[in-house]
C-alpha cells in the first residue's frame, strides 16, 4: 500500500527521484500514464495488470469506454529505476501533468500518483475547503 507525500525535484533531463519508501512497491519496472486531475498515474506490473483486464471489460460499444481506454493506454510508458531510485518522465507526461521542475509525489492505495507542485497546492486548497462535505456524501467508511 502507497501512502504519503513527498517533495522531489525533476532534473534538467526530466528525471525524477521515486521516493525510497515507493521504490519496493513499485518495483524495478512498472507503468506511468496520465492520470486524471492533471496528474500522472505510476502503477506496479501487478496492479497494471489488475487494471488491464478490468478495462478490457468495457463494452467497446461504449463511447465513453473506448475514449478513456485510450487516453490510459496510449500515454502509458515503463518506467526503470536507475540506481540513484530515479525514473525518466518522457515528455508528452510532463506536459499533461504541467510538470517542469518541482514535484510532489503521493501514494494513494494501490498507486503512485505524480503532481506539478502548483497544481497540487491548487487541488488541496480546493478539495480541504469541500472534504467533509465529500465525506458526508460517501457511504459505508465506517470513519
Amino acid at each position: 500500500m502507497f501512502l504519503g507525500e513527498f517533495q522531489h525535484t525533476l532534473d534538467d533531463k526530466g528525471r525524477l527521484t521515486i521516493p525510497a519508501r515507493f521504490r519496493e512497491g513499485l518495483g524495478q519496472r512498472f507503468i506511468v500514464t496520465r492520470g486524471l486531475d492533471s496528474c500522472l498515474f505510476a502503477y506496479p506490473l501487478s496492479e497494471w495488470q489488475v487494471l488491464e483486464s478490468r478495462l478490457k471489460q468495457l463494452p467497446l460499444t461504449k463511447a465513453d469506454a473506448r475514449a478513456f481506454v485510450r487516453f490510459l493506454f496510449s500515454g502509458a510508458a515503463e518506467a526503470e529505476l536507475d540506481k540513484q531510485g530515479r525514473i525518466m518522465l518522457p515528455q508528452t507526461l510532463r506536459a499533461h501533468a504541467r510538470l517542469d521542475k518541482d514535484a510532489v509525489v503521493i501514494g494513494v492505495s494501490n498507486r503512485v500518483e505524480i503532481w506539478a507542485k502548483e497544481v497540487w497546492d491548487g487541488y488541496v486548497q480546493q478539495a480541504e475547503g469541500s472534504f467533509e462535505d465529500i465525506a458526508e456524501n460517501l457511504e459505508g467508511l465506517g470513519l
